[in-house]
């Protein structure tokens, strides 16, 4: 069973960063996206960025107007998002999920598991 857990949220003030973790285990697998989303209280789910297994393809929702970075390390089964320049309105639950798929989909329900989940709280 894939287990994935977030780590690196917390309280900042608009304009800090910070740099979301989400390390995978539970096995060896290999050949997976993973994509990070977020969801505030009282709203929809949405998706933040995206990236295939070799790096070659990230994606981005168009709300991260270049302040957030994807990347991984496959050695360590980890993905990270950096985040700068951060804003009241990226304030939510951010969560990880891996797909086997590969594709780097911008659906949630695409993808074959997904961690519990770290808050982020931006405060102006």
């Amino acid at each position: 069973q894939v287990q994935l857990v977030e780590s690196g949220g917390g309280l900042v003030q608009a304009g800090d960063s910070l740099r979301l973790s989400c390390a995978a285990s539970g096995g060896t697998f290999s050949d997976y996206a993973m994509g990070w989303f977020r969801q505030a209280p009282g709203k929809d789910r949405e998706f933040v960025a995206a990236i295939t297994w070799r790096g070659g393809r990230r994606y981005y929702a168009d709300f991260v107007q270049g302040r957030f970075t994807i990347s991984r390390d496959n050695a360590k089964n980890t993905v990270y998002l950096q985040m700068n320049s951060l804003k009241p309105e990226d304030t939510a639950v951010y969560n990880c999920a891996l797909d086997f798929r590969n594709t780097g989909s911008q659906y949630y329900s695409e993808y074959d598991y997904w961690g519990q989940g770290t808050q982020v709280t931006v405060s102006s």
